[in-house]
C-alpha cells in the first residue's frame, strides 16, 4: 500500500519515467515483482497509511487511530 501516486506509477510503467535518472536498488526490485504479479501496489490515502505509525512523530489521536487499525491493544486500559 502507498500514498504515492508516482512512485506506483513508477512500478506499473516502465517506459514512462525515462526522465528519471537515478532510482534506488529497492525500486527496481519491487518493480520487477510487480511485472511478475508476485505483488501488487495499491493506492492508499495519506490518512489511513499504517506505516506512518512506525516511521513519524504522530498526534495523540493519530497515533491511536493507526494503533487500533492495526489491532494493537492498550494493556493498561483493559479491565
Amino acid at each position: 500500500m502507498c500514498d504515492n501516486t508516482s512512485a506506483i506509477n513508477l512500478t506499473k510503467n516502465q517506459i514512462q519515467h525515462l526522465r528519471t535518472k537515478h532510482i534506488e536498488i529497492h525500486h527496481h526490485f519491487i518493480r520487477d515483482h510487480v511485472s511478475n504479479r508476485d505483488c501488487e501496489v495499491k493506492f492508499v490515502e495519506t490518512k489511513l497509511q499504517l506505516a506512518d505509525i512506525f516511521t513519524k512523530p504522530l498526534q495523540k489521536e493519530r497515533f491511536f487511530f493507526l494503533r487500533n487499525k492495526l489491532g494493537i491493544l492498550d494493556l493498561h486500559n483493559l479491565s
